[in-house]
C-alpha cells in the first residue's frame, strides 16, 4: 500500500514538473521566436509637483524603462497634474527632454481640470502633449486598463 502511495506521489511531482517546465518552455519560445507576437509593457508615470528634480527624474525613468525594455515593447503615458502641470509649460526646464520623449513615441498628456483653475490655455503648453479632463481620472482608468503606475 505504501508503495502505491509514493509511486502516486512521484507520478503526481514528475507531471507538475513537466507542466512547469512546459509553461517555461512557451514563454520563452515567444519571447525569441521571430515573428512571435510580444507581451507589450503599459506604464503611467504620475507628475504632480513643482519639483525640477522630480520632473528630471520622471524623465529619465521613462527612457530607462525604453532603453531596457525596447521601445516598441511598452507604451508609456506621463501624467501631469496640479503643481506638476508646470513641467509641461513652454519655458519648462524640462521642455526638451519631453519633447524627446514625444518623439520617441511617449503620450504626455496635462490636466485640463488645473489648466482651467490656473487660467492657462494651449498656448501657454508645450506643442505636441495631448490633454485630459482630469489627471487623477486618467491614472486611474488606465490602472484599470492594465497600466503600471510609477510616481517618482
Amino acid at each position: 500500500m505504501r508503495q502505491l502511495f509514493l509511486a502516486r506521489a512521484v507520478a503526481v511531482l514528475i507531471a507538475a514538473l513537466f507542466t512547469v517546465s512546459m509553461s517555461h518552455a512557451q514563454v520563452t519560445a515567444a519571447a525569441t521566436v521571430p515573428g512571435a507576437v510580444k507581451p507589450k509593457h503599459k506604464v503611467v508615470f504620475q507628475v504632480s509637483e513643482s519639483d525640477p528634480k522630480k520632473w528630471e527624474l520622471t524623465m529619465s525613468n521613462v527612457r530607462n524603462v525604453q532603453s531596457d525594455l525596447g521601445k516598441d515593447n511598452v507604451t508609456i503615458e506621463v501624467v501631469a497634474y496640479g503643481p506638476g502641470l508646470a513641467m509641461l509649460f513652454l519655458e519648462s526646464a524640462e521642455a526638451n527632454r519631453v519633447t524627446e520623449a514625444q518623439r520617441a513615441g511617449v503620450n504626455v498628456v496635462a490636466c485640463e481640470n488645473t489648466m482651467h483653475a490656473q487660467k492657462l490655455t494651449k498656448d501657454d503648453m508645450l506643442g505636441g502633449i495631448s490633454y485630459v479632463p482630469a489627471g487623477v481620472s486618467e491614472i486611474m482608468l488606465l490602472q484599470e486598463a492594465g497600466y503600471s503606475y510609477v510616481r517618482p
